[in-house]
C-alpha cells in the first residue's frame, strides 16, 4: 500500500493496525521515504542480533549511555 506522509500522520492509528496485514510505503513528493512493516517475533530476534558489535570495543555501555543522554540535555 502506498500512502502520502500527510495521510500517514493524519491517520497513524489506522496504519499501525493495517501494518499487521500488509506492508505500507510512505511517500513524499512522489518518492518513497519509509517502509512500515510488521515486526514478527522472529524479526525481533534478528533485529536485536544485528545490533551486536555496533559499539566499538573501546567504549563501555555506561559511557555510551552517557553520550546518548548528553544529546538531550537542555542548553541554558
Amino acid at each position: 500500500m502506498l500512502i502520502l506522509t500527510t495521510e500517514f500522520t493524519t491517520n497513524i492509528e489506522k496504519y499501525l493496525s493495517l501494518v499487521n496485514h500488509e506492508e505500507i510505503i510512505i511517500t513524499k513528493n512522489g518518492m518513497g521515504i519509509a517502509k512500515l512493516t510488521s515486526l514478527k517475533e522472529d524479526d525481533k530476534v534478528e533485529t536485536i542480533k544485528s545490533f551486536f558489535g555496533s559499539l566499538s570495543n573501546d567504549i563501555s555501555l555506561e559511557q555510551s549511555k552517557e553520550e546518548r543522554l548528553k544529546k538531550y540535555e537542555l542548553i541554558d
